[in-house]
């Protein structure tokens, strides 16, 4: 049995049906009963509904568990304490096997979401667990390309001059099922996921409006603002955390380069990781099959390499 959590979220709705296909079993955590619908119809036979910070859920959502994989609630000011809990409940349960996703970098604690997360990782690793912890660099986000799409902007909150390495969702999630799918492999392991390329915010722009046969133009806006779009008319004062922790990655993001190197993720796939262009391809074919009247240009048909990975591609396609 696999206990995913948040899984409804970005990772998880892509690999709780790779791990269903693939025949094993899964208990997926989510938060609304909304969520757990739809993961029913994915074919999750197991779904706990709650908060993980109540042990009541939590004790419902490790019992029975051989493995765990976890994805903690960024931005949310109880991430750690849920991060420590889960970890405490899965030693007493006695967990085969602990992964965890965290963040690249997370040794670069002025971020807010990394040091939470550096002070889990460094729970588990003091937990006696068997552990592998993933560090994704910055997500390849469908909603950044919706402004592109819609009005020629691409936005960023944070410098443009500055460098960044960013990580399909898709390929972490295939790493995901590998490394669950094959515990004897990579327990002990730390792998850090970043795909081709550092890209400033000029540089993505570029690659949009190549795909897009039309001009894009990089915008930096302002943090609060972008804050607003994410939190939408929540009070302010109720999302303090979430405000400091964004405002956090603006500062550190306009000082800083933030990159990656993709061989280990192209080691663990078997093939190139899915580069920023491939995947704006992708997007760009969905969004004209759902707004058929928005004009954009996509040219022939991705290719990526395929090898693979042998006995360790047992679990089946993922996005």
């Amino acid at each position: 049995m696999i206990l995913v959590t948040a899984a409804n979220g970005n990772q998880g709705h892509l690999l709780i049906p790779k791990l269903v296909a693939g025949g094993l079993s899964v208990r997926a955590s989510v938060q609304s009963e909304a969520s757990a619908a739809a993961l029913r119809a994915a074919g999750v036979d197991q779904v706990v509904v709650g908060d993980l910070a109540d042990p009541d859920v939590l004790a419902r959502a490790i019992q029975g568990v051989e493995k765990v994989y976890h994805v903690g609630p960024t931005l949310s000011p109880s991430e750690r304490a849920i991060g420590f809990a889960i970890i405490d409940a899965a030693r007493a349960e006695g967990v085969e096997h602990f992964v965890m996703s965290s963040v690249l970098h997370a040794i670069t604690t002025d971020l807010v979401q990394h040091e939470v997360k550096r002070d889990i990782e460094e729970h588990l690793l003091s937990s006696g667990l068997e552990f592998t912890i993933l560090q994704p660099t910055n997500y390849m986000l469908t909603h950044r390309l919706t402004p592109a799409f819609e009005r020629g902007v691409f936005e960023l909150p944070w410098s443009l001059e500055r460098k960044q390495s960013l990580v399909d969702i898709g390929d972490i999630v295939e790493v995901a099922a590998l490394v669950l799918g094959d515990t004897e492999c990579h327990v002990g392991a730390t792998y850090e996921l970043a795909s081709p390329g550092r890209y400033t915010a000029y540089d993505l722009a570029a690659i949009i409006s190549r795909v897009l046969d039309r001009p894009i133009t990089a915008q930096e806006i302002d943090v609060d603002t972008f804050a607003k779009r994410m939190l939408g008319d929540a009070d302010p004062s109720s999302k303090a955390y979430e405000l400091r922790a964004m405002r956090a990655i603006s500062a550190r993001y306009s000082s800083n380069d933030f990159v990656g190197n993709p061989n280990v993720l192209t080691w663990l796939l078997g093939r190139t990781p899915t580069t920023f262009e491939d995947w704006v391809r992708a997007q760009c074919r969905r969004w004209r099959a759902t707004h058929p009247h928005v004009s954009v240009n996509v040219d022939e048909e991705i290719h990526h390499v395929t090898q693979g990975c042998s006995s360790r591609t047992d679990l089946g396609p993922q996005v």
